[in-house]
């Protein structure tokens, strides 16, 4: 499992198009997102650079 920090999380939308994004990059993935916190966890196969990079072209990349 990894954990992103992402400080341009902001919103219900924000917390959608991370999951779609992640979901877009692995369908396996799970995805579980803490908008309070500004974080995310997902467990997935792909690399953590792979889902970082998957987080950073849907416009919330991670700090």
């Amino acid at each position: 499992m990894f954990e992103f920090q992402l400080p341009d999380l902001s919103c219900g939308h924000c917390v959608a198009a991370v999951t779609q994004a992640l979901k877009a990059a692995d369908p396996a993935a799970t995805v579980a997102v803490d908008l309070p916190q500004h974080t995310v966890q997902v467990t997935s196969g792909l690399p953590r650079a792979a889902i970082a990079a998957a987080l950073t072209e849907a416009g919330y990349p991670p700090a």
